[in-house]
């Protein structure tokens, strides 16, 4: 399945909620279910975005969906990014991949968040 990172800022509302409910980002990532998208971790991060999301999506419409609502739940503006592995990119350029969609993997066990299957 493709991975994505969805980049997040907080809107001013976000901001009010998150001060209000410290977990908000936590519980919407748990609450959030949509068909063939699934979140593998997430991370604050200092800088342009506040917050960083890894997911994997069957396609562009489940990620889409999957921005959509997180969005609406913490009060994000979200860049949403799909991720390619380098290593898919120089295979094409010498012809080995021909036509091959090739994706980023996903994250090891080890970073998936607790209670997820593989």
């Amino acid at each position: 399945m493709p991975l994505y990172f969805l980049l997040g800022t907080l809107t001013d509302t976000g901001q009010k909620m998150l001060h209000s409910n410290s977990d908000l980002l936590v519980e919407a990532v748990g609450d959030t279910h949509i068909d063939g998208a699934e979140i593998l971790g997430q991370y604050a991060v200092l800088g342009q975005y506040d917050f960083v999301v890894m997911a994997e999506a069957d396609n562009n419409m489940a990620v889409a969906r999957l921005s959509l609502e997180l969005g609406v739940r913490v009060g994000l503006h979200i860049e949403t990014l799909p991720a390619i592995a380098i290593v898919a990119l120089a295979e094409e350029e010498r012809g080995e991949r021909e036509g091959e969609a090739v994706f980023a993997q996903p994250p090891p066990e080890e970073w998936r968040l607790p209670g997820q299957d593989s």
